[in-house]
């Protein structure tokens, strides 16, 4: 075997005084770095590895790339086409509006944040995009204080989430402003980049101020491809990727979140939300309408309102049972569970090719792991016994201080998120006009949100800034891929 030449070592395994300081940060100028072609082995397209979601992928005309989101799966089979409209039409519904035939109580409020599930998730997609020459896409904002037992425990005036509107006589909680700080870098190379980080501005609080010490996290929508693929990865393959003591010593620790589950009264390994905080996906829509819309089910029977709270207290207590039924709880799921992701593109183009190279070898791969399969048991008989390709664990990750919100949630600490699936990612841009990624969509686009990366993703970090250009380029063309 020969010897690599001592950059090419330097550029793979990340040289300590090339080291970025922090993001944003410029580095000090040196030498631009060079990789011959011939020091990276290109990678092999594999077989069927275009197949995103296995027999479940579908593939889009890419003049319709602006709808790529809102599609069935593949395989979904043709009786189950009623079930699947009538789910979208409860997702689409403005739920301030009457519905004649329901036995459901007063609809939208007292507090919301959004009158549809569809306005949060446009297209199926990541939030809502900002309208020409307008304002920012909207954040949500969650909230806490720490318990005495160490358990995050809701702010006492204003629950677990800023809701900024209001109904049936009520003013919104608060006026949230989102405030750039914009941050000047560069790569190695001398390649200047811009990042930017945002500063939450809460005005015209309703109730009174927060109470000191709250916590707060400026959270964007995640979009809703592949949703139903995720939850049927078993429990025994997410826990066979964790590492929670960094047992095999290469400084990735990735561990599941126990969380409530609401329908068992136990604990279950949380899958969705960016802390992974909801293990199914009933209970993550349940939990969606009760926060973001103030709609009522079965499974939270209860309104949004803080504890201190009372005309909202008093309000919500008159609805005598829960205003979404089981019903539409239900379709709203298997809509979110039917929805597809579709095909790779260019996935055998020499430039991707050796940027999937780049990225394994700077080590993305350990958190953003390439490849799933799904259980034998499903939800739904399509989902099950999938190969599929989200590039995720599904696990902890401890990002940095950086990123860190501060906030626990259940057994996440306040810099650990949720390994974000990567599928769909180059389609983003096309379905909300902007590419808003991380959690509270400071990034505005993969290049960024590797730049943010801090923690166990560092020394990654590192090896993609040292890159030089064209390989930066083959890697974020890999991404795009995606």
């Amino acid at each position: 075997m020969k010897t690599l030449p001592a950059i090419v070592l330097l550029l793979v395994l990340g040289a300590p005084w090339l080291a970025w300081t922090g993001a944003g940060e410029a580095a000090p100028t040196v030498p631009p770095p060079t990789v011959p072609p011939a020091a990276l082995p290109p990678a092999a397209a594999e077989p069927g590895e275009e197949l995103s979601a296995g027999a479940a992928t579908v593939f889009i005309d890419p003049i319709k790339a602006h709808n790529a989101f809102g599609h069935a799966l593949g395989n979904m089979v043709p009786t189950r086409w009623h079930q699947l409209r009538d789910g979208k039409r409860f997702f689409l519904m403005n739920w301030g509006e009457p519905r004649p035939g329901t036995q459901s109580g007063d609809g939208l409020g007292p507090l919301f944040n959004a009158v549809s599930c569809s306005f949060c998730h446009f297209k199926d997609g990541r939030g809502h995009p900002p309208e020409e020459g307008g304002a920012e896409i909207p954040l949500l904002v969650r909230l806490s204080v720490p318990g005495e037992d160490g358990a995050e425990l809701p702010e006492p005036r204003y629950g677990w989430q800023l809701q900024e509107h209001g109904a049936q006589g009520f003013r919104g909680e608060a006026k949230i402003v989102v405030q750039w700080q914009e941050i000047q870098g560069r790569y190695p190379d001398g390649e200047p980049y811009t990042l930017r980080k945002p500063r939450l501005d809460i005005r015209d609080l309703a109730d009174g101020p927060l109470a000191p010490g709250t916590r707060m996290s400026a959270r964007m929508p995640p979009a809703l491809l592949g949703l139903g693929l995720l939850e049927a990865v078993p429990d025994v393959a997410i826990l066979a990727l964790a590492d929670p003591g960094d047992a095999d010593g290469d400084g990735i620790s990735g561990r599941p979140n126990y969380v409530q589950h609401l329908r068992t009264g136990g604990k279950a390994i949380g899958r969705f939300g960016w802390k992974a905080n909801q293990p199914t996906l009933e209970q993550q829509n349940a939990m969606a309408l009760q926060e973001d819309i103030g709609i009522t089910s079965e499974l939270l029977p209860a309104h949004a309102c803080g504890a201190r709270q009372e005309p909202c207290r008093t309000a919500a207590g008159d609805d005598a049972q829960p205003e979404a039924s089981g019903y539409e709880l239900g379709r709203i799921t298997l809509y979110t569970r039917l929805l597809a992701v579709p095909a790779r593109r260019d996935w055998q183009d020499p430039a991707v090719l050796r940027g999937k190279a780049l990225f394994r070898q700077a080590g993305c791969e350990s958190c953003h792991h390439p490849r799933l399969e799904t259980g034998a048991q499903a939800s739904l008989p399509e989902l099950a016994g999938q190969t599929i390709r989200p590039y995720t664990d599904l696990l902890l990750h401890d990002l940095g201080p950086e990123l860190a919100d501060g906030r626990p949630d259940f057994e996440a600490e306040g810099s650990e998120w949720r390994t974000a699936p990567l599928w769909g990612l180059g389609l983003v841009s096309q379905v909300t006009r902007d590419a808003r990624l991380l959690h509270d969509g400071r990034a505005r686009g993969p290049a960024e949100a590797i730049l943010w990366h801090g923690g166990e993703a560092e020394p990654a970090r590192d090896r993609f800034r040292q890159l030089p250009q064209a390989d930066r380029a083959a890697l974020l063309r890999f991404l795009d891929s995606l």
